[in-house]
């Protein structure tokens, strides 16, 4: 693969993390009342930043939830789907430019 391709798929991994590392926050703030992450909150983030360094189909793919090989176990899941569902519609008045380019990569495949 060349340089110029790598970069690409790091971009994209970096802004992935960086999504989900808010969402978690996010998360963990209104429900845990933390504003530090509490264990439980880390250990789920710890896991989606493993998945998603580990990501064999990065270049291709758009959101972990489209995957046709989900690499999430079925409890992980669970977890990272409440964060979302939760996180999702309110992260856009935290983080408003990272949520429209996250989104915007989903619309360039």
């Amino acid at each position: 693969m060349n340089k110029v391709m790598n970069n690409k798929i790091e971009k994209k991994r970096d802004r992935e993390k960086k999504v989900i590392t808010e969402m978690v926050k996010l998360y963990c703030k209104k429900n845990h009342k933390n504003d530090k992450l509490c264990d439980e909150c880390r250990d789920v983030l710890n896991y989606s930043l493993n998945r998603i360094d580990n990501c064999k189909y990065m270049e291709t793919k758009t959101f972990c939830s489209n995957c046709k090989n989900p690499c999430y176990s079925p409890k992980m899941k669970e977890k990272i789907k409440q964060i979302m569902k939760f996180s999702g519609p309110r992260i856009l008045f935290h983080h408003p430019l990272l949520v429209i380019s996250h989104m915007l990569s989903r619309f360039k495949k």
